[in-house]
């Protein structure tokens, strides 16, 4: 039986055949660290590098490409963003379908002085955009939010949010790491102060290369979390203050970089709004199954809108009077179907959308999964809930 691949919101996959190819061809061609070595493959890895930051700040519409920092992962960008801002007495505000890459530094942080207020949002998960007025405090520095969930799907409104920012001079952080590649976001129109990315969901990079990508004002002010060798000003102990040095130190992730780079220039070929369309026309097809599937009793509880209006192709679902565990067990070994079912790192998403403490069975769609994925899903709930 075929495998049916549904977990793109944890990781894209298959890849372009071109990212493992660059991975394997650095590793078996290059080999060598940038800014340390004096010989061709070392200068040949330099450009790479410094081609991946220009597709990335073109992407984001973010500037000057020195300021796109390379990390592990949206998580190591959030905790370098949060942790070399906020100080103890400041405030932050964030949503309440964050996910834990933003949560439990935020509540790491608390034990040390800083605190957070959480925007409520429904249980669609749309944010209440009205609450942000009554959550500013005297000490508030800035709002941090998801650009889109997680767990339901549901298209944070960045832009308004972005504009609130400015009016109030506060910074604006965003996570993209479930849109970057499928939506387009422009930093500079949504006055976003840092984007956090990750390379290995739709930006269809391998595993272990994210970044943060900062405005000029922003990287001034930011404490590096960690610093060491980079390369560059080897003659003094002293941390480097220039971009993007200051915020890159150690050995970086090169065959992530040539990864990252192969499927950069994949995205750039077929189009973000290509891979957009496709992903909401089988999330549209998905949700109209499952409708039908509802169509003499409510079987099967969709999260968040029940359309395509400001979602993704993030589709959770409870399957109702059955244990979500044992749901997802039968579809991957029944029907070859892999999906992922729980909290998805976000239990106060679930708390919000009233899925807590049982979880969701959660089916993600990609650009390389097919309308018969799409069929073949329908048919083996269709079996699961008889």
């Amino acid at each position: 039986m075929k495998q049916i691949y549904l977990d793109n919101a944890s990781t894209s996959f298959p890849k372009p055949e071109s990212v493992p190819k660059a991975v394997f061809d650095f590793m078996t061609g290059i080999g060598a660290n940038i800014n340390r070595g004096t010989y061709e493959s070392a200068y040949s890895a330099e450009e790479t590098v410094f081609e991946t930051r220009e597709m990335l700040s073109e992407l984001f519409n973010a500037g000057d490409c020195k300021n796109v920092v390379f990390t592990k992962n949206v998580t190591e960008s959030i905790n370098l963003l949060l942790k070399g801002f906020l100080k103890s007495g400041d405030h932050i505000i964030c949503s309440s379908m964050e996910h834990n890459a933003v949560m439990r530094p935020l509540v790491q942080l608390n034990d040390y002085g800083v605190e957070f207020s959480r925007i409520p949002c429904d249980t669609e998960g749309n944010l209440n955009l009205d609450s942000l007025e009554g959550l500013i405090q005297p000490n508030t520095k800035a709002i941090i939010m998801m650009h889109a969930s997680n767990v339901c799907g549901t298209i944070m409104p960045i832009e308004a949010v972005g504009e609130f920012c400015k009016s109030h001079n506060l910074s604006f952080f965003v996570d993209c790491a479930q849109t970057a590649g499928v939506i387009d976001i422009d930093m500079k129109k949504c006055h976003i102060d840092a984007i956090c990315f990750t390379g290995h969901k739709s930006l269809l990079g391998p595993q272990g290369i994210g970044g943060i990508i900062l405005t000029d004002e922003l990287a001034e002010k930011l404490t590096p979390l960690t610093v060491g060798g980079t390369g560059s000003i080897s003659h003094t102990e002293d941390t480097p203050t220039f971009m993007p040095d200051k915020f890159e130190a150690g050995t970086m992730n090169l065959p992530g970089i040539y990864g990252l780079n192969a499927g950069l220039k994949y995205i750039n070929e077929i189009g973000i709004s290509t891979i957009r369309e496709h992903e909401l026309f089988l999330t549209e097809l998905f949700l109209e199954g499952l409708k039908k599937l509802n169509l003499q009793e409510e079987k099967i509880r969709i999260i968040g809108h029940t359309d395509i209006k400001d979602r993704t192709g993030v589709v959770s679902i409870q399957v109702i009077d059955q244990d979500q565990a044992d749901v997802a067990y039968r579809l991957e070994s029944e029907f070859s179907i892999m999906t992922r079912v729980g909290l998805h790192c976000a239990p106060n998403a679930h708390k919000t959308l009233n899925t807590y403490p049982e979880g969701t069975v959660r089916f993600s769609f990609g650009f390389f999964n097919t309308e018969d994925d799409v069929m073949a899903s329908l048919s083996a709930l269709e079996s699961i809930i008889k």
